[in-house]
């Protein structure tokens, strides 16, 4: 059994459910699921913890489990007005559903399970990767902008996943400044809509404040009111709208998993996933030192 399941189902969780009550935690978090493709693919190659399929079987029943436990699936900006506002205790807790990527598996597998539970979500377009005819992204299909229109008409909301998906802080600051400004535009320009919504690509550099803090003021100025990342956690009211964090979803989330991430028992591993983060950055600077120092960074 993979370690993050076995500390989680049987210490952080159980501990959570005694000292912790439901309705409590319903009202000082939001949970932000993150998908990317709702697929059969099995993805062995990689590590469970790293899968970013979700069955469109295995997302029927999460859309179901939400549905019968009390849930009602909102898009981002829908899930943090409901978490700032002074909503009855016995409404139903909400969770803003998430997918990054644009692929077309949203609209052919995702989208009609969600309407039939009378969800909605928000997507986020890597806009290089979305045009007229058919484009791929990771060997993967994305969505059109026919289909992103038509979904759009539909209640789903739309934010940036920049234009080509880089690895941002590897980026000169006109590079990054493009990235961000130039894919909101083009998703404004083709919905005649407002775009405030922004999902970093890749793993969110936490730890390069210098780094945060001047991303943060780009966007910002660029007009994005919010920005999600792969940091795990639940989004609390207190939080900074521009390090949403959230809860990573794929097909190896059985119910009893699921149960656990949207309860706070999952919340345990952004503080391990920070220190690695850490460690890597230390890792990563003394290489780049090393091979300065002896001619090879050229």
């Amino acid at each position: 059994m993979r370690l993050d399941r076995l500390i989680s189902l049987n210490l952080v969780h159980p501990i959570r459910r005694v000292f912790i009550t439901n309705h409590a935690s319903a009202i000082t978090s939001l949970p932000i699921l993150m998908y990317h493709s709702i697929s059969d693919d099995s993805e062995t190659e990689r590590r469970p913890y790293y899968r970013v399929c979700t069955s469109p079987r295995r997302f029927r029943d999460q859309m179901q489990w939400l549905k019968s436990n009390g849930f009602k699936g909102v898009t981002l900006s829908a899930g943090l007005s409901w978490l700032d506002s002074n909503h009855a205790p016995d409404s139903a807790r909400q969770v803003a559903i998430t997918f990054d990527d644009g692929f077309s598996d949203f609209y052919t597998h995702a989208f009609p399970i969600l309407r039939q539970h009378g969800f909605s979500a928000t997507m986020y377009l890597p806009t290089a990767f979305i045009g007229s005819e058919r484009r791929s992204f990771k060997s993967r299909e994305c969505l059109t902008w026919a289909e992103v229109k038509e979904l759009h008409r539909a209640g789903i909301e739309f934010g940036s996943h920049t234009v080509h998906h880089p690895e941002l802080v590897d980026l000169p600051w006109p590079g990054v400044r493009s990235e961000i400004a130039d894919s909101k535009a083009q998703i404004e320009t083709e919905l005649g809509a407002p775009v405030k919504a922004f999902a970093y690509p890749y793993a969110f550099p936490q730890t390069r404040r210098d780094f945060v803090e001047q991303f943060k003021d780009l966007l910002m100025t660029t007009g994005y009111e919010t920005s999600v990342t792969t940091q795990i956690g639940r989004h609390r009211p207190d939080a900074d709208l521009m390090q949403i964090k959230r809860l990573p979803v794929n097909s190896e989330d059985d119910p009893r998993l699921f149960q656990a991430k949207l309860d706070g028992g999952y919340d345990w591993l952004a503080l391990p996933q920070s220190f690695s983060k850490s460690v890597r950055r230390c890792f990563s600077s003394d290489r780049h030192g090393f091979q300065k120092a002896n001619g090879h960074d050229k």
